[in-house]
């Protein structure tokens, strides 16, 4: 007994050693890449490993880090939108290969006779075709009236009259923003509700999460900033700021605390593992495995004979990096509050010595 004692003793210690050290490793992460917030966990499927704030909410205001901070995450979005997706294939609403005419095809006449047999499953693992709306060199889109779910009706039934992107042999699918807005008016539909509705009722009622959309409210509260990049220097960006997504979304306009969003990824974690809990264990299966490359919300990586579920977000003023390591069932996240070249660089290199620590 008292051998076995002595010994978790040691590997209490040993891991509390590992966990100092990664918070001065992020620090000056942090620190030599001018990063006002970074936050990061390590987690299983039901243990957080590490769980850490450091920096400000502002490069102005110098308001210390803390837990409970919001951050936007981005296209990380993708994940939420696609497994609320999921849990009504389960109820029998719809099916991964439901056609979005079949929904819409009133749409049809106006539409491009090539997207006239996509599906949810194309959308959601960007097989579609449609055009990125990335924000760089994006089709002028008119000006749409109405509410936010009426803006996006009339938004997909443009991005549905312009040309399809080509494949080829070495461009499998194409990253589409766009394609997530369509993908969501397929769950309007079949719900009667709104995409904000259903992000309220999966995550807020179902999961008791607290999600909230758009940035971090920082002019009522004391939360983090996001920052852009201007003349070479990070600006903080008040959460008033009007800045839309040019009515994509559900492909990228959630905030949380980095807390809500362990919960999120344990979730998925559980799901790889096989156990039933939201969803079925053989629905986190296709969620993460069941498309090469790009499946729903996740991207496909291997890494040094190790396969990864992983995924980045931004919207210019945050980033955020998540990866699930799916032989280990390791969970890693990093939030920040700025991007640039040199916050993706930190933050890469953060979760590079994170994997490292944890796998060897």
């Amino acid at each position: 007994m008292r051998n076995k004692l002595v010994f978790l003793f040691f590997l209490s210690l040993s891991a509390f050693i590992q966990a100092q050290n990664h918070i001065r490793f992020a620090d000056s992460i942090r620190k030599a890449n001018n990063i006002p917030e970074i936050s990061y966990a390590v987690l299983t499927a039901n243990k957080v490993l590490e769980i850490k704030a450091l920096g400000f909410h502002s490069v102005a205001l110098k308001d210390s880090a803390t837990l409970k901070d919001r951050f936007h995450i981005g296209s990380n979005t993708k994940a939420m939108t696609a497994f609320i997706a999921a849990k009504y294939v389960e109820k029998g609403k719809l099916k991964w290969n439901t056609k979005f005419f079949d929904l819409f095809p009133d749409l049809k006449k106006t539409s491009k006779p090539q997207y006239y047999n996509i599906t949810l499953q194309d959308l959601l693992s960007h097989r579609a075709r449609v055009q990125a709306f990335q924000g760089e060199n994006d089709t002028i889109i008119p000006e749409f009236k109405g509410n936010a779910q009426e803006k996006r009706n009339k938004f997909g039934a443009f991005v549905l009259t312009l040309k399809p992107v080509e494949l080829n042999l070495e461009m499998k699918y194409v990253y589409s923003n766009a394609g997530y807005t369509l993908a969501a008016m397929m769950l309007e539909n079949i719900t009667g509700k709104s995409w904000e509705q259903l992000v309220n009722k999966v995550y807020n009622d179902d999961l008791k999460m607290k999600v909230k959309l758009s940035w971090p409210e920082n002019q009522l509260a004391n939360d983090t900033w996001g920052h852009s990049f201007e003349d070479n220097k990070l600006v903080p960006v008040p959460s008033n700021t009007d800045y839309h997504l040019d009515f994509t979304e559900p492909a990228g306009d959630i905030n949380l605390s980095l807390g809500d969003y362990i919960k999120f990824i344990q979730l998925n974690i559980q799901g790889l593992q096989g156990e039933n809990n939201y969803l079925k264990a053989r629905t986190y299966e296709m969620i993460h495995k069941g498309i090469e490359d790009y499946a729903f919300g996740w991207f496909n990586s291997y890494e040094n004979n190790q396969d990864f579920s992983t995924h980045a977000g931004t919207a210019g003023t945050y980033y955020s990096l998540v990866s699930i390591d799916r032989k280990n069932n390791i969970g890693y996240i990093i939030f920040t509050n700025s991007f640039n070249e040199a916050t993706v660089n930190g933050v890469r290199f953060l979760m590079r010595k994170l994997k490292k620590d944890y796998t060897n």
